[in-house]
């Protein structure tokens, strides 16, 4: 398995309103979280944006990423790594 590709986070910073929509960002649940910091592990690939939020999250074994409001973030299956959440968060999101 390649782990570069394990801990490759794609930001998309202020995607456009035509992005958006060929997505159906708007049709996706939301989640919130509080300030806080907890592992997670991805079972497979997730695609959010973020309505609110200031978050830096670091893969294991990678280099941290910051990620906030108006990001379009999408992240690998199976990829480790601990969230850092310094503003309460609000985020469409959709796995798979």
């Amino acid at each position: 398995m390649n782990t570069k590709q394990q801990t490759q986070i794609q930001v998309e910073s202020q995607p456009s309103k035509e992005r958006l929509q060929e997505l159906q960002v708007l049709s996706w649940p939301i989640w919130s979280k509080e300030v806080s910091e907890f592992p997670w592990t991805y079972d497979e690939s997730e695609t959010c944006y973020f309505l609110e939020g200031d978050v830096v999250v670091t893969p294991k074994g990678g280099e941290p990423v910051t990620m906030g409001k108006g990001d379009l973030v999408t992240f690998p299956a199976e990829m480790s790594c601990t969230w850092n959440i310094r503003g309460a968060v609000r985020k469409h999101y959709r796995f798979g």
